[in-house]
């Protein structure tokens, strides 16, 4: 069976008629493997770092291809700060469990949501807690916990 590649998916997208291209459909074909990703970041970083650490997944839309995301997944030590385009996961060695975090959608989407929040579907709420969360400062706050760092220290400052 032959596997089509995130580019010919989305030049055949793009060939497509405007109203019949499909946003979902595009959504999940980017996200079709990626718990298959986490789980192979943490594998990777298992052999890395002992002990308890954190998978970082950025999105980034292709520049010559707009209908295109691509994400990367990344095992580090220490929590992120949290940042535009990021969804954020602890990985607990003890009892191998993977927790969720958080998740910042793209500074356009945050800005959206900001704007309308009093008519955000319910489906979305928990998101349009999260830029809620990021714009105020408290993701920022739980990154400073999770790193054993200093909650006031003159780096935590209050995003726009």
């Amino acid at each position: 069976m032959l596997r089509k590649t995130v580019g010919k998916l989305a030049h055949d997208l793009m060939l497509k008629d405007q109203e019949t291209r499909d946003p979902i459909e595009i959504q999940r074909e980017i996200h079709k493997d990626y718990d298959k990703h986490i789980q192979e970041c943490v594998d990777r970083t298992k052999k890395e770092h002992d002990g308890d650490f954190y998978i970082v997944v950025i999105t980034k839309k292709e520049r010559l291809m707009k209908n295109v995301l691509r994400s990367f997944f990344l095992g580090r030590k220490s929590c992120p700060t949290p940042e535009w385009d990021q969804t954020v996961y602890k990985y607990h060695r003890s009892d191998d469990r993977i927790e969720f975090l958080w998740v910042v959608p793209a500074k356009d989407v945050c800005e959206h949501f900001k704007d309308n929040m009093l008519v955000i579907d319910d489906k979305e709420r928990e998101l349009l807690k999260f830029v809620l969360d990021y714009q105020d400062g408290t993701l920022l706050a739980l990154s400073k916990k999770l790193n054993n760092e200093v909650a006031d220290s003159t780096l935590l400052q209050e995003r726009n």
